[in-house]
C-alpha cells in the first residue's frame, strides 16, 4: 500500500493536521506576460486557489478565517498554512520573507506548504526557504503535470522539462522536501505516457506527489475545446485503473499527497461525477484497498 499524506504527517507532528488554503497576493510569470499571459490552460482565474481564503492584506487573517472553518475537524489543533493560489515564490526576497514570516507566526501553524512553478525558484529564494525551513518545516510544491513535450506545449506550462528537474535537484541539496503535481487525463495521452510522468518525478527525487484528475472548469481555454469536442474526459472507473499503475510505480518513501482533484461545484463543467468528492474517494480508496492486498 502507499503512504498516506495522513501517516507522513503523524511521522512528523505525532498527530493528524490540516492545512490552511491561503492567497497570498502573487501572480504568476504565465499570466503577467513575462513567459505568458494565458495562464495554462487548465487554470483558472483563481489561480488554482478555488478553495483559498481570498487575498485581503493579512495572511494572519486568512489564517484564522480558514481555521475557524475547519476546528470543529481539527483536534489537536495543529495547521499547515498552505500557500495555494498562483505562484507563491514568484515576489521580491523581502516581500516572500515577509508573508511566509507572517504565516509562521501562529503557534498553531507548525509548517508551510509552498505551491509554486519550478521557473521561479531563484537561489536567494531557494536560500529564504532553506533559512526557514530551519524554524518550522517547509514544502515546496511544483506544478510538473507532464514531461511529454506535446502535451506541454497543449498545456502551455511554459518551461521545459529540465527545468524542473533542476529545481528538485536545487530543493533537495537544501533540505526541502518536494511535492510534485500530476494531472492524469491530459487530452492524447495514454496511461503508460501517465505512468513514464509518475516514475521521472521519482527519478527526479521528488517526496511526495499530488494526482489530479484532469477536470474542465469554467472561463478556461480548457473549456472551450471541450465544448468544441476536441477531448472527452475520464470516467470515474477509467480514471481508478490509471491511478493504480501510476502508485504501483511508486517507492515506499513518496508520500501520496491526493489521490485526485477537484474544481470548485459552481465552476464544473466536467467530469460532473468529480463533483461528488466523498463518493470518488470512496469508490477510489475501494478499488485501490482490494488491488494493494
Amino acid at each position: 500500500m502507499y503512504k498516506t499524506l495522513n501517516e507522513h504527517y503523524r511521522s512528523l507532528y505525532g498527530c493528524k493536521v490540516y492545512k490552511l488554503s491561503i492567497d497570498a497576493g502573487f501572480t504568476c510569470p504565465n499570466r503577467d506576460g513575462t513567459v505568458g499571459t494565458g495562464g495554462c490552460i487548465f487554470c483558472s482565474a483563481d489561480g488554482g486557489g478555488e478553495f483559498a481564503e481570498k487575498a485581503c492584506g493579512s495572511i494572519f487573517v486568512q489564517l484564522e478565517n480558514a481555521k475557524r472553518r475547519v476546528e470543529q475537524k481539527c483536534k489537536t489543533g495543529k495547521y499547515i498554512a498552505y500557500f495555494q493560489s498562483f505562484s507563491n515564490t514568484y515576489a521580491p526576497i523581502h516581500t516572500l520573507r515577509e508573508r511566509y514570516s507572517e504565516a509562521m507566526r501562529p503557534a498553531y501553524i507548525v509548517g508551510l506548504a509552498i505551491g509554486t512553478r519550478p521557473d521561479c525558484l531563484s537561489d536567494d529564494a531557494i536560500a529564504l526557504l532553506a533559512e526557514l525551513n530551519q524554524m518550522k518545516p517547509i514544502s515546496i510544491e511544483l506544478g510538473l503535470q507532464t514531461i511529454h513535450p506535446v502535451s506541454v506545449d497543449y498545456i502551455r506550462r511554459g518551461y521545459d522539462t529540465q527545468v524542473y528537474f533542476d529545481a528538485v535537484r536545487r530543493l533537495k541539496a537544501a533540505g526541502l522536501e518536494v511535492v510534485t503535481h500530476i494531472i492524469l487525463g491530459l487530452p492524447g495521452e495514454s496511461p503508460e505516457m501517465m505512468v513514464q510522468t509518475t516514475q521521472a518525478a521519482v527519478k527526479a527525487g521528488t517526496d511526495g506527489i499530488k494526482f489530479h484528475l484532469l477536470h474542465v472548469l469554467k472561463g478556461t481555454d480548457l473549456e472551450r475545446d471541450y465544448l468544441d469536442g476536441k477531448f472527452s474526459c475520464l470516467t470515474m472507473e477509467r480514471y481508478g485503473e490509471i491511478l493504480k499503475q501510476c502508485l504501483a510505480v511508486l517507492p515506499e518513501s513518496v508520500v501520496v499527497h491526493r489521490i485526485t482533484g477537484d474544481g470548485a461545484k459552481r465552476n464544473l463543467i466536467a467530469p460532473l461525477w468529480s463533483a461528488d468528492k466523498k463518493r470518488v474517494l470512496n469508490y477510489l480508496n475501494s478499488v485501490l484497498k482490494a488491488w494493494f492486498k
